[in-house]
């Protein structure tokens, strides 16, 4: 029985591990070989461990288990060039390009008045440039035979989620990004959608994550509820997010476009 996404090539950003390595094995799973791209380098302003090249080639292994091809390139999405290269590398590897899923980012959360400008910069840079550089080093190979983007945001992307104004600023814009892509893409056949999950069992929610919020929240205890799922989870893994991204790569999903999909336990109604 043929996969959902048989015969379709996807790249995906941040694949070291987390959401992004479950987005390619779910993939490569599917039928899907699968260009990974990751920094496998220190993030700006996080406390969480950075991913590593082992880490990478620890995602390649996990897709060639599936029994498919894996392309992998070390490139930090800031970098518009060295993801045009990674793209083009991967197509002429791979053959086509079907699928893009813009998983990397970074959260570094904190009261409003302890974000300095550089905080915020450093986001907005990795979080929307990176986005955006993502888009443009992967939409032309699209262009000639139609496919599927997803731009991962957040709940924060459809909420208010306090702590986090840089955070919660760069994920309402991948939301509209999304929008904007799609209405001039689709004369390509491209859809393009936005991706909200609610917390998600990652490293990027170790390392002084949490104590950084509990910090935050003891210092305004009105808004803890604001991180409540309506669902009765604390938290989700990174493969129910990556059933949804799927779902947005395979034909089932061949007239969403510009869509919000929520994978936030209903976070974002709470």
């Amino acid at each position: 029985m043929a996969g959902r996404v048989e015969g379709k090539v996807a790249l995906v950003t941040g694949a070291a591990r987390g959401q992004g390595r479950a987005h390619a094995v779910r993939l490569a799973a599917e039928g899907a070989d699968v260009v990974v791209v990751d920094v496998c380098g220190q993030l700006p302003d996080v406390t969480y461990p950075s991913a590593s090249e082992e880490d990478l080639d620890e995602t390649v292994r996990q897709v060639e288990a599936q029994d498919r091809r894996a392309v992998s390139a070390v490139v930090d999405v800031r970098d518009l060039a060295g993801l045009k290269e990674a793209a083009g590398r991967g197509v002429a590897e791979l053959g086509r390009l079907d699928v893009v899923v813009a998983n990397a980012g970074i959260c570094s959360p904190r009261p409003w008045d302890q974000v300095a400008p550089e905080v915020f910069a450093n986001t907005l840079d990795v979080n929307v440039t990176g986005v955006w550089n993502t888009v443009m080093a992967t939409a032309p190979h699209l262009a000639s035979a139609g496919g599927s983007i997803v731009l991962v945001s957040s709940a924060a992307g459809l909420k208010v989620q306090p702590f986090m104004v840089h955070y919660t600023t760069s994920k309402w814009a991948v939301r509209g990004m999304a929008k904007a892509f799609a209405t001039e893409l689709a004369k390509h056949s491209i859809r393009v959608n936005s991706l909200h999950p609610t917390g998600v069992a990652t490293p990027m929610g170790e390392g002084d994550m949490q104590a950084t919020l509990g910090a935050a929240m003891a210092g305004d205890p009105r808004l803890a509820p604001m991180f409540s799922n309506l669902l009765p989870v604390q938290v989700t893994q990174p493969e129910d997010v990556a059933d949804v991204v799927l779902f947005l790569a395979s034909d089932e999903s061949r007239y969403v476009t510009a869509h919000e999909m929520a994978v936030d336990a209903g976070v974002s109604e709470f």
